[in-house]
């Protein structure tokens, strides 16, 4: 199953694309650009997970209806030159919604309202709805272990439609293993987050990727 319009290729290149950066972003937005953590992933770190933002944004009019669609999520990564894919979910996704002011106060959070496309092959996040959280979101698979041998980096890429007055950025982290929590200690770290992606009528892919080409 795929939702209308998505392209019949998830890897294949797209026509448009809505990243916007700086000035376009909301000000209590912490990371306005996409970057890369300069610091690698700690050596004794051995899985990895995809995560997404979404927000409202609510300078603009008529935000309240302001959505976004999520078809497929997916997280590869490249070790010893060769590619394998970690997570590969589609119409699915995990998450809360956290603290918007200011940008992620604590780790409390509230379940994550979701609703569906008519034919389930989309996670619909309704984030005009409840614009004054960040609807964080992960894979609905389980997290990922990391193949053996030297690690080059990963890359995240979500098949997603955004709505006029939605937000969205994508990103990762590595984790000490695929079992451990969230909490005190270090037990995740980083890698880094797109661009902001806004609205458009169409599908497109968001990505991000620590893999220094």
């Amino acid at each position: 199953m795929r939702a209308a319009g998505v392209v019949s290729t998830f890897l294949c290149a797209l026509a448009f694309s809505a990243t916007h950066t700086g000035s376009s972003v909301p000000d209590e937005v912490r990371y306005k650009t996409g970057y890369v953590n300069p610091a690698p992933k700690p050596a004794d770190f051995t899985s990895a997970t995809l995560w997404g933002i979404a927000i409202a944004d609510t300078r603009v009019a008529e935000y309240q209806n302001a959505a976004v669609e999520i078809a497929r999520t997916q997280l590869s990564c490249r070790v010893d030159g060769k590619d394998f894919i970690l997570n590969d979910d589609r119409g699915a996704v995990r998450g809360g919604l956290y603290r918007r002011y200011p940008w992620f106060g604590s780790d409390a959070h509230d379940p994550m309202p979701l609703s569906y496309t008519k034919d389930h092959a989309a996670v619909i996040l309704r984030v005009g709805q409840n614009p004054g959280r960040v609807w964080h979101f992960w894979s609905a698979s389980a997290r990922a272990a990391l193949p053996q041998g030297h690690l080059e980096g990963c890359t995240v890429r979500a098949q997603v439609r955004i709505s006029r007055g939605a937000l969205l950025q994508m990103g990762m982290d590595y984790w000490r293993d695929p079992a451990i929590g969230y909490g005190a200690g270090g037990n995740n770290h980083e890698a880094g987050a797109s661009n902001w992606y806004f609205s458009s009528k169409d599908w497109q892919e968001a990505t991000f990727t620590d893999i220094r080409d």
